[in-house]
């Protein structure tokens, strides 16, 4: 999945299509100079290169998703995770939690979160 890893850009550029899909490539493109100051080449050059990749569609000028944003950000969250912390939930709570301190609760939330996981 490395290979489909999204610079930021890119993923900007496909959650805008995920909140107004389907829309026009002519759409996409008012959006993206509204969003990003873009103009309509650069839209079409990024429309282009992710259609090539897979992630969406574009038909008759109809721009839609071909990937939800759910299975996106995990496959980012699993890199990320593997990369910086090599795949340890622990080390990730450790350093993301480094001087803070978290109510009774939040850690009874915690709890309960890690064990609705168990063996899954």
């Amino acid at each position: 999945m490395e290979k489909n890893r999204l610079g930021t850009m890119e993923y900007r550029f496909l959650s805008l299509i995920w909140d107004n899909e389907p829309l026009t490539s002519m759409e996409l493109v008012k959006k993206c100079d509204e969003a990003f100051d873009w103009k309509k080449s650069t839209t079409f050059t990024m429309l282009r290169k992710m259609k090539q990749r897979g992630f969406i569609e574009n038909e008759s000028s109809v721009v839609i998703s071909r990937v939800n944003r759910e299975e996106v950000e995990k496959a980012e969250s699993d890199f990320f995770m593997d990369q910086t912390f090599s795949g340890s939930l622990p080390h990730f709570l450790t350093t993301f939690l480094n001087g803070k301190t978290i109510s009774d609760e939040e850690a009874e939330d915690l709890k309960r979160l890690i064990d609705s996981y168990r063996g899954k």
